[in-house]
């Protein structure tokens, strides 16, 4: 199979038709085999109802539904498990993303080798103060922490090569990173084309400015993650030993000082280098062992469950990969 096409959603059942003909005459006039995965995410409208008659109509369509709303990371973690293609297709639902970029995608990705390209929606239709403006920064401070060289980290239009969706886990929030996951797992020929964006023709945006704070912490766990994630011995234990070490001089000091040169002197107990040196060797431990209870729990990590897929179309993930 060419192409799987995996697409959350919530709510919106107004687009989905729509979104559905468009790919399918996207695919049609350039003769892809392919397969439309609908992520259901826990919608309160119609939108499984939608998906329910469409794949009745095309059997190149699937759906998954979620007992209730875990967020976008768990949809395409469910949809990535799911998708068979040899090159797997992110997008919104929104009909934000235009379906007439994939050709280029799937190109990028099959012909020019590239393990994935990312979106990058240069001219946006959206508000300059409430998005455009915290998406430039967001992206900036991606860029530079990341080390990931994209101008749209938020993009959800991407293409994959199916190797790196299969070894990649997208967890939490962290579908905004998943360039960043993708190098991190050894995938480094990471590539970005501007795409169309489009302004929202149905319903308003399922996402505030919440996001770009929630963006920001993730952006420092994925960074503390990749670094220290299998370690953490690595940080919390050098800054342990640090900390302890300081403490452990000003208290040598004190020692020396009282016992050698002003014996007759204040009590240590009286002199500010005394609460500065216990203090500093008590935070030393607790960083110490800090690190050495996360090396125990990376080592007896277990799988935990990530989400309930409440009903399925024409895919098999139910009881394998709801872990």
């Amino acid at each position: 199979m060419n192409l799987s096409i995996i697409i959350p959603l919530l709510n919106e059942e107004e687009s989905l038709k729509e979104l559905h003909n468009w790919i399918v005459s996207v695919m049609e006039s350039n003769n892809f085999s392919y397969e439309i995965i609908f992520i259901d995410d826990g919608s309160t409208d119609n939108s499984w109802q939608e998906i329910s008659a469409l794949s009745n109509t095309n059997p190149a369509v699937k759906g998954i539904r979620f007992l209730r709303n875990y967020g976008k990371s768990q949809a395409l973690h469910a949809g990535f498990k799911a998708a068979a293609g040899d090159v797997i297709i992110t997008m919104d639902a929104d009909l934000q993303d235009n379906p007439d970029e994939i050709p280029e995608l799937y190109t990028a990705i099959k012909t020019e080798g590239y393990d994935l390209v990312s979106g990058w929606k240069k001219k946006r239709y959206d508000s300059v103060l409430s998005k455009n403006m915290p998406s430039k920064l967001f992206n900036w401070a991606a860029r530079k922490t990341s080390g990931v060289k994209l101008h749209d980290f938020n993009c959800g239009l991407k293409a994959f090569n199916s190797k790196v969706i299969k070894n990649i886990e997208v967890s939490g929030e962290m579908h905004r990173y998943i360039p960043v996951l993708a190098k991190n797992a050894g995938f480094s020929n990471i590539g970005e084309k501007v795409v169309q964006h489009q302004a929202r023709k149905y319903g308003k945006t399922k996402f505030g400015m919440e996001r770009f704070i929630n963006g920001f912490l993730d952006l420092i766990t994925i960074w503390f993650v990749s670094k220290f994630g299998k370690r953490p011995m690595h940080l919390f234990g050098a800054l342990g030993v640090l900390m302890f070490f300081v403490g452990f001089s000003f208290a040598l000091y004190l020692g020396i000082d009282k016992l050698f040169i002003h014996r007759t002197g204040r009590l240590i107990t009286d002199r500010p280098q005394f609460f500065i040196s216990l203090t500093a060797m008590i935070i030393g431990t607790q960083l110490f062992l800090a690190g050495f209870l996360g090396e125990i729990m990376v080592r007896s990590k277990t799988n935990e469950t990530r989400y309930t897929v409440a009903e399925e179309l024409n895919t098999t993930i139910l009881n394998e990969y709801s872990k």
